[in-house]
């Protein structure tokens, strides 16, 4: 009997789904599609901290500790459920790299079909690696991510897929879970929280998320939202389409973004800002996170970091930490792990020449 009830619980997983059942679109026959996604660390960093000083706390939100290693577990997992309760055969999505490995996992989990369609050259080696592991069908185009997306809306109305990418609000849904936790572990919500802004899914989601613990008094407060852009890369900042963004975070790439109209909601309803980083800011500080806190996060999320420096230093930040009172809390949200996108750090680190397999050798090597 004891074997059959822990067997039950085994079976039934944590995830996001089961932790915020009561908070999402999901009813007893929903049937849930997990990879036990969810409970990311809330990272204390005292060296981010002393940036600012003045008492300030800085925390990171390592969602890179996902199955899939980013953020977009949060919202797949419920829109491959509710595409589950829908019957549905098959899946797709327009990918920059993440979406397409956490669409192709939780349709191989479901057992159903993924398509995804991705911009040809465009994608990290490690997540166009996961999503052809997993099974996806995988159609690349001569054409950026919005191109992909257009053509994603197009087919999903003429044939029989459910659309996966954040256009599903079963996407945002999902995704608000994180801000969820992070008021769970704080015991209420931050002063501020920084995020990487690409299609803009995500600034939509935690703004969603810390509205509604609010209105349910499970949190006193609301956080300023300030999202930061590639500085090649920024429609939102520049309030224009970009027809060709460029920039080496892969993941935020993207000139027109499905959530643009939500995410400038969230930041005016926040009293938040949207900023720029120029790529070798980012590289900088994907380095610097790794060096000082040992987490290795992909370009697109050291996005975050840098805009925490930028607004820590730079009198040209659209928003500055320099004058805020004492005592604030500070949330920097990482959205994808560094290894499923390791190439600019490979290409900085270089060759590794090996030396004699003798003690003398080495210990020359490593300068004693």
């Amino acid at each position: 009997m004891l074997m059959d009830a822990t067997r039950s619980k085994l079976k039934q997983g944590r995830g996001v789904i089961e932790q915020y059942r009561e908070y999402l679109p999901v009813s007893e026959s929903t049937p849930i599609v997990s990879l036990d996604e969810g409970d990311t660390p809330l990272i204390y960093s005292s060296r981010l901290s002393k940036r600012i000083g003045r008492g300030c706390d800085v925390f990171v939100k390592n969602e890179g500790i996902n199955p899939t290693c980013s953020f977009k577990d949060r919202g797949m997992t419920l829109a491959v459920s509710k595409a589950m309760e829908g019957k549905a055969n098959a899946i797709i999505c327009a990918s920059t790299g993440n979406t397409s490995a956490s669409a192709a996992a939780y349709a191989a989990r479901a057992g159903i079909s993924c398509v995804v369609i991705l911009p040809a050259g465009k994608i990290a080696s490690g997540k166009l690696l996961q999503a052809f592991a997993c099974g996806a069908k995988i159609v690349a185009i001569d054409g950026n991510f919005d191109d992909a997306l257009r053509i994603v809306r197009e087919i999903s109305e003429r044939d029989d897929f459910i659309v996966v990418n954040s256009i599903n609000p079963n996407r945002i849904a999902g995704q608000k879970t994180a801000a969820f936790e992070i008021v769970d572990v704080m015991g209420d919500a931050p002063d501020f929280h920084l995020l990487p802004l690409g299609n803009a899914g995500n600034i939509t989601a935690y703004w969603t998320g810390y509205r509604q613990y609010q209105s349910r008094q499970r949190s006193t407060k609301l956080p300023a939202m300030i999202g930061f852009q590639a500085a090649c890369a920024a429609p939102i900042f520049h309030d224009r389409i970009i027809n060709k963004p460029e920039t080496i975070a892969s993941a935020i790439r993207i000139g027109n973004p499905a959530s643009w109209k939500q995410a400038r909601a969230a930041i005016a309803e926040s009293s938040g800002a949207v900023d720029i980083i120029p790529d070798e800011e980012i590289v900088a500080a994907q380095i610097w996170l790794a060096r000082h806190e040992g987490i290795l996060v992909e370009p697109a999320s050291a996005a975050a970091i840098a805009g925490f420096f930028k607004c820590c230093n730079s009198q040209e930040a659209a928003y500055s930490f320099k004058e805020i009172p004492e005592g604030r809390r500070i949330v920097c949200t990482v959205t994808g792990h560094g290894l499923k996108d390791p190439d600019v750090i490979m290409q900085r680190m270089g060759r590794v020449e090996p030396v004699a397999a003798t003690v003398n050798d080495v210990r020359r090597a490593i300068g004693l």
